[in-house]
């Protein structure tokens, strides 16, 4: 699978494989599915390992989700003023991650959707979220799904397994160690739309992450800063190496904020931060035809 159903962007994984000794266990949650990709000579260890993966996405979901009653973020989303409320410390960490990548953008990715971030004052060491006003509505949607896949690479470390890749929904992509012989996950960026199965580029990926953001032809986004559609970008994807902490998370974020940005800051953030890549697709000129482009920014080896 290359892209998704509805034609948005997506990342990968190449007809190569695994390799022999492969397993594949898949997972329904946070609405989508998520996979363990790994090499290990104990199938039934295999299968235990990426049960307990699952579990842990299950229990993130019941406190990043907006849409369960009684979430972490659905309490966050109706504090009044003044109010606060304790959240879980994996719930602190993704809402940290969050803060973090809005500064670094500028505002381009925000999980309050432009309803008031800064109204929400963090304090990690008692893990409360305090709402100065009320008002901010909190959407994890974007990074969400990121750091359940940095969460459930660590359940499988925890067990050693550790030639494996981990996914949601293939827009959000972890790669630990390379199966045995081989350099990599070999790992495809295709053309964005229905029907498209053009591969734009071939990538091996080993303690990497991956994200991937895209809209459909004729579709736009909103730039959360001004409320207003952004035009010209089709498809970002993004790799940041798994050294940073939440790379999978970050990378979700970022891949949401360069659909927004102009390819001048995006290759700015890649020359401050040495290994992180990103891929975007412009939009062609209106009733123009044209092949998708694939621009790539950074360098995996600075």
């Amino acid at each position: 699978m290359t892209v998704g159903h509805d034609g948005s962007a997506s990342v990968g994984l190449g007809e190569a494989g695994a390799g022999r000794g492969a397993h594949r266990f898949s997972h329904a949650a946070m609405a989508t599915v998520f996979e363990v990709h790994c090499v290990h000579a104990d199938a039934r260890y295999a299968a235990q390992s990426a049960q307990g993966a699952f579990d842990l996405v299950d229990r993130l979901e019941q406190d990043l989700s907006r849409f369960v009653e009684n979430s972490d973020i659905s309490r966050i989303n109706h504090l009044a003023g003044g109010a606060t409320t304790r959240v879980s410390p994996g719930t602190m960490k993704c809402l940290q991650i969050a803060w973090h990548v809005h500064g670094l953008t500028g505002g381009a990715f925000d999980a309050s959707i432009g309803s008031g971030l800064e109204h929400l004052e963090l304090d990690p060491d008692e893990f409360t979220v305090r709402a100065r006003a009320e008002g901010a509505r909190l959407d994890l949607g974007g990074i969400g799904k990121g750091y359940a896949v940095d969460r459930m690479a660590e359940v499988l470390e925890d067990w050693e397994v550790l030639h494996a890749l981990v996914h949601g929904g293939y827009s959000s992509v972890l790669a630990l160690e390379a199966p045995p012989d081989q350099n990599g996950w070999p790992l495809t960026l295709s053309a964005p739309g229905p029907g498209d199965n053009r591969v734009l580029a071939r990538v091996f990926a080993r303690q990497r992450a991956f994200s991937a953001s895209g809209v459909r032809k004729g579709d736009h986004i909103l730039d959360p800063r001004t409320g207003l559609a952004v035009l010209g970008r089709r498809a970002a994807w993004v790799a940041v190496p798994r050294e940073d902490e939440g790379a999978a998370a970050v990378a979700d974020a970022l891949s949401t904020a360069f659909m927004i940005q102009p390819a001048g800051e995006i290759a700015e953030l890649c020359r401050r931060f040495p290994g992180l890549e990103a891929w975007i697709v412009p939009e062609p000129a209106e009733g123009a035809e044209e092949a998708p482009v694939l621009v790539h920014l950074g360098d995996p080896a600075a």
